[in-house]
């Protein structure tokens, strides 16, 4: 008997797969316990699309991401710190800091855990590294001046 899978069942398939069960395993075990529907043809509908809907909204997604990286990529960041007189950094500038002059300079959210740069304790110009999506990366420079 085909069944759509609810939950994760061991030894026989994720959630949301379409699988192969023994009658008497569905009717007396994934029936009763709601881990697997009937795959009639409302079922198998409903389940493309659900399917079709997640495929919509990943490349939705990852299209926006590729708008944003196209907007940053190559570009650089202007940032300010104070520092003391042999011209090492008060501090360091930090991802935080730069997720928010991307935000205000570009208008795009980024999470400082997706941005990858070295510790910048002095000033000059930094290589960063910015993901925005499953395989959608931005390359920005960030150059720190004095205050």
């Amino acid at each position: 008997m085909k069944v759509i899978l609810r939950e994760d069942v061991k030894g026989l398939g994720k959630k949301g797969e379409l699988v192969n069960a023994s009658d008497g395993y569905a009717r007396n075990f994934l029936f009763p316990k709601n881990l697997a529907v009937e795959a009639n043809a409302q079922n198998v509908t409903e389940k493309n699309n659900a399917d079709a809907s997640k495929q919509f909204k990943y490349d939705t997604e990852k299209a926006n991401a590729q708008q944003n990286a196209d907007k940053i990529n190559g570009k650089t960041l202007k940032m300010t710190a104070k520092a003391g007189k042999a011209g090492k950094l008060f501090g360091s500038v930090t991802a935080k800091e730069i997720a928010a002059k991307i935000k205000e300079e570009y208008k795009i959210d980024v999470d400082k855990r997706k941005i990858t740069v070295g510790e910048i304790k002095a000033f000059g110009t930094y290589n960063a590294s910015v993901k925005l999506f499953d395989g959608v990366k931005a390359d920005l420079k960030v150059q720190v001046t004095e205050e």
